[in-house]
């Protein structure tokens, strides 16, 4: 008897814990949405003021060419030379949320630009975002070029 109340207890803790990781609300993942909006925004506008309001501090980014930016600084300092040299019209479409933690999710979306002369550059995005202050910020992006066989 006792082994079956202790094996009830370790269930229903196991069972408690996931299910306070999946409890997230729409407001959530709508509150993601318009941080990766507010990114792309950023972008589109060069607005380093803004991208210091939704990035960390520590972030770190791995873009398509294999370069990694790390910090705030160096981050803001490559999206700027990568958006002055590279005019094109960038979107992501969020194709996921996943929740690992109450305040952390993974976001994967698809990432294109489209370049001046009407090509377009089709990649994947994903982007670790965190929860503090009750603000989602972006704390890591890692850009991936599909090859050609994908």
């Amino acid at each position: 008897m006792k082994t079956f109340f202790f094996t009830l207890v370790i269930f229903l803790s196991i069972a408690q814990t996931y299910a306070q990781t999946s409890a997230h609300t729409k407001e959530d993942s709508q509150a993601i949405l318009n941080l990766i909006n507010s990114y792309t925004k950023s972008r589109d506008t060069k607005d380093t003021v803004l991208l210091k309001q939704i990035l960390t501090k520590d972030i770190d980014q791995l873009v398509s060419s294999g370069v990694w930016r790390s910090g705030i600084n160096e981050a803001i300092k490559g999206m700027m030379e990568s958006s002055t040299s590279n005019p094109s019209e960038r979107t992501l479409h969020v194709e996921r949320i996943r929740f690992l933690a109450e305040t952390v999710a993974l976001v994967d979306a698809r990432y294109e630009i489209k370049n001046p002369d009407g090509t377009v550059r089709k990649m994947w995005s994903s982007f670790m975002v965190i929860e503090s202050d009750k603000k989602w910020r972006i704390s890591a992006i890692r850009n991936m070029l599909p090859s050609s066989g994908n």
